[in-house]
């Protein structure tokens, strides 16, 4: 028996069927099922549109470009974890380190993705349609029905200013608290995993190479944003936010203390 296979179609879910019905996959999805996995009439496959809901069924028709299913069941899948995990990174001046913490982090689990431009940044420039269907293979590979929402490159302050309303926000940076002795702060910065709430919304600013400047860490912290530390070891960009996503996740699948 063939393996079951998961392909993305966003259509799903988006009229009020009930099962049995049938219903194309997008082009890409199809000539990938036909082409490359040589799938035939009467294969299992998996379906989710990215939102939440899944199906499954059989191929009904396979030619070329254009595979059409026959779906069976249709459900939405108990989420994973608890609440909104929402990181927001510097992107590095190497780009495929950044594909690499989208695909990872869409594997362990995360909302969303916002890229920030900051005062040390190196990379001014981002190929976001790449780093989609990164996070849409992933999707896939680890079998979720989430797809995360990711945001083009973005002002720090702008950044800050749409977050005011967030209650939950932490920015991890490598200065340590006697740089800010005048701003009002704990002696040391809190493990994030001790203070990010299991049931909210939560986001996590992760500086570039080279870390924030200070005036940016000054400034999240006079708009409400605690300073957090991912543990004791010093960490690439990419690394840090991938810490800060899994720290996020386990503890949105721990119950509140």
């Amino acid at each position: 028996m063939k393996e079951s296979r998961l392909f993305f179609c966003p259509g799903l879910g988006e009229a009020e069927k009930e099962p049995p019905f049938e219903i194309d996959l997008p082009d890409e999805e199809a000539g990938h099922a036909v082409r490359v996995l040589r799938m035939a009439a009467g294969d299992d496959v998996f379906l989710t549109n990215g939102r939440g809901t899944m199906a499954n069924g059989v191929v009904a028709a396979a030619r070329k470009q254009h595979c059409r299913v026959s779906v069976e069941h249709v459900w939405q899948p108990r989420p994973l974890w608890t609440g909104h995990i929402h990181v927001a990174v510097a992107p590095t001046k190497n780009a495929d380190r950044m594909e690499w913490l989208v695909e990872k982090a869409t594997e362990i689990g995360v909302d969303a993705f916002t890229f920030v431009l900051t005062k040390n940044s190196e990379r001014r420039a981002l190929r976001l349609d790449r780093l989609q269907r990164t996070a849409l293979s992933a999707m896939k590979q680890s079998q979720k029905a989430w797809l995360p929402r990711l945001e083009g490159l973005m002002p720090f302050s702008d950044f800050l200013d749409q977050q005011a309303d967030t209650p939950f926000k932490y920015i991890a940076h490598c200065y340590t608290p006697e740089t800010f002795a005048a701003t009002p702060q704990p002696s040391a910065k809190p493990l994030l995993l001790d203070v990010v709430p299991p049931m909210d919304t939560a986001v996590v600013l992760i500086g570039p190479e080279g870390d924030f400047s200070v005036e940016e860490v000054r400034q999240a912290m006079a708009s409400g944003w605690q300073a957090v530390s991912l543990g004791p070891s010093r960490l690439r960009t990419e690394t840090a936010a991938l810490a800060a996503v899994h720290i996020m996740n386990l503890r949105k699948q721990m119950p509140p203390v």
